[in-house]
């Protein structure tokens, strides 16, 4: 005799896989297609800021920017990342890391409404049923670990097993390709559902009124739906109030100004204190090992050019023609400062004293010992952009140790891991 257990003659596990296990009377189609529609479009522009942050990184360049070795065809789109606007990279990674924030309640609230699709049985009807569940599976998988290495990121909290970038760059790759075939198979269902309530009576409906939604093919709406304790307008408030308050307590890294202070949930203790050094840093000159030694009065800039080598000590580099520029400072974390005014050597002007006028990139070299980013290589055209610096002031003050002292880069539109700190060797590269 057939049972609410059984279907067919297939028996069915206990627990989840039961089809009277999830009671919520508001879940259905309607609300999942919602959350569904919200995603859809913020993971598309996180997927596209994703890109561009690196392509930022100008990869092309060869294997000391890349941090993906081997991408293969995944870098077809590759360009060389432009100077114009200096906020570019600020705005992109600002975007990028807000959204992805933002959208953590939503994808929440996404995974809740539609979790009896994860305890289907039998796990496969069909050829086409099971890509649809493997795309499910890799869909999940690939949203939770991407949410969460890009939030460990914003933190500074490296516990991956590997670089992050490596990681994040495949995962996203993997993920995309999942939702891609998710949304190419559910867009119909998606529309229909959709189409199926008015939002504006949904958003008159109180809890009293709340009703389940029609049986569905899915499997969404509960074959024995519990007593309302939640109207579907208010499970729509509670996720739009969580993404409100992440919005909150996250954009203002990005703005910069008062709203910096609202930044509850950027990396903590990287302000540097007041002053003209006084905004803040990533990485402090103590946490990568510069010592005294390394940036005191033996320091010598060496500049390498296609005939000769050149050395300066920072008085003579301080002699030579200064020139300045307003510009923040940046990271793929999130965060950027407002505008600094930095004064120094233009990259243009080094690249003629070494005899590479025309240079097509410059090889920068830092004094810091075995950190990822103690060596970056740097486009022509942000070479020739005049407010692109060496720069060995800041907001009229000698850079700190932290901010970078004796001289660091300084390039518009540039990731902040880029502007090396503490460089001690250029080299132009015809």
């Amino acid at each position: 005799m057939a049972t609410g257990d059984h279907d067919g003659a297939t028996p069915r596990p206990p627990g989840p896989f039961r089809a009277g296990f999830w009671r919520s009377p508001i879940r259905g189609p309607w609300l999942t297609a919602v959350f569904g529609l919200v995603l859809l479009v913020g993971i598309t522009v996180l997927f596209v800021t994703g890109l561009l942050s690196y392509a930022a990184y100008n990869p092309r360049l060869g294997a000391v920017n890349d941090q993906t070795p081997g991408k293969g065809w995944l870098g077809f789109y590759l360009f060389t990342w432009p100077t114009h606007p200096s906020w570019l990279y600020r705005l992109n990674q600002g975007v990028h890391v807000t959204l992805g924030v933002v959208l953590v309640p939503v994808l929440l609230a996404k995974l809740w409404s539609a979790i009896p699709k994860l305890f289907e049985w039998p796990p496969t009807r069909s050829p086409a049923h099971a890509v649809e569940r493997l795309s499910l599976l890799l869909l999940v998988g690939g949203a939770g670990f991407e949410f969460a290495t890009g939030i460990l990121n914003i933190q500074l909290h490296y516990v991956f097993p590997g670089s992050f970038y490596t990681l994040h760059f495949y995962g996203a790759w993997v993920f995309i390709a999942a939702f891609a075939v998710h949304v190419g198979l559910r867009i119909g269902r998606l529309r229909r559902a959709l189409r199926s309530r008015r939002p504006e009576s949904v958003l008159r409906t109180d809890t009293a009124r709340t009703r389940p939604e029609p049986a569905d093919p899915d499997g969404l709406v509960a074959a024995s739906p519990a007593a309302p304790t939640m109207s579907r307008r208010g499970a729509l408030a509670l996720t739009g109030a969580g993404s409100l308050v992440l919005l909150a307590v996250t954009a203002g890294q990005s703005i910069g100004g008062p709203w910096r202070r609202t930044a509850l949930l950027a990396p903590h203790d990287r302000d540097p204190g007041t002053g003209p050094n006084g905004f803040q840093v990533n990485k402090s000159a103590a946490a990568v090992g510069i010592t005294a030694a390394d940036i005191g009065p033996a320091w010598r800039l060496t500049l390498h050019g296609p005939a000769e080598v050149s050395t300066f000590t920072r008085e003579q580099l301080a002699a030579m023609p200064q020139h300045a520029a307003a510009l923040p400072i940046a990271c793929v974390e999130g965060w950027s400062t407002d505008d600094q005014h930095w004064s120094g050597l233009r990259l243009a002007d080094l690249a003629a004293l070494a005899g590479a006028p025309d240079a097509g990139s410059v090889l920068v070299e830092s004094v810091e010992r075995g950190g990822p980013f103690g060596t970056v290589l740097l486009a022509g055209n942000q070479i020739r952009d005049p407010r692109s610096l060496l720069a060995l002031h800041v907001n009229g003050a000698d850079l700190s140790p932290d901010h970078g002292y004796p001289a660091r880069i300084i390039v518009p539109a540039n990731p902040g891991v880029n502007n090396t700190k503490w460089v001690a060797r250029l080299t132009f590269r015809t």
